[in-house]
């Protein structure tokens, strides 16, 4: 497959907001960029099961997520890092912007899904995410930017400027519960 440049790709944010000392800092064989509507063919949801189970949705299913996430301006800022060998993902990771009535109607980033081939790992490409995606929580307004790790992950993340606080909580639900009634 031969690479794609982002002008014929649908993407889901501006390209220009990932900072070019992070896409100066990649390896030249790989490119950063925004996800793209046609990702679910270069290999998203298998990049993303590194980190839990990831099944097959079905390509339909994927691109309406996509789509949904699109109707939703400045809010979703997920990126790819694509090998332009093979035009597969190697590399993901996603920021969320939570709009809130304190700290004068603030904004916090909420980093997400984390993901780097196993093959790839080991060569800073989730420093470089990571930094691209604080990159874009800041420049979107959050007064901060928070993200939920393992206890293994936590020398990474303060290795990319983040600290410690708190502890996270969480409810998983049912299958069953899981349908959406909305």
């Amino acid at each position: 497959m031969s690479f794609t440049s982002n002008t014929a790709l649908q993407l889901l944010f501006p390209e220009e907001l990932i900072p070019q000392h992070v896409k100066d800092e990649l390896p030249p064989d790989l490119h950063i960029r925004p996800l793209a509507s046609t990702d679910y063919e270069r290999g998203h949801l298998s990049v993303l099961s590194v980190l839990t189970q990831t099944p097959d949705v079905g390509a339909a299913a994927w691109t309406s997520q996509f789509h949904a996430l699109n109707s939703a301006p400045n809010t979703y800022y997920i990126l790819v890092i694509v090998s332009r060998e093979t035009d597969r993902i190697v590399g993901t990771g996603g920021v969320f912007v939570e709009r809130k009535f304190l700290r004068g109607l603030g904004r916090v980033g909420h980093i997400e899904d984390i993901a780097v081939a196993s093959e790839m790992q080991g060569k800073k490409l989730g420093l470089r995410i990571i930094q691209a995606l604080t990159h874009i929580a800041e420049n979107a307004g959050c007064y901060k930017t928070i993200l939920d790790c393992s206890d293994d992950n936590t020398p990474f993340y303060e290795k990319c400027g983040y600290e410690k606080r708190g502890n996270e909580m969480a409810k998983y639900t049912t299958v069953r519960e899981r349908t959406p009634r909305l």
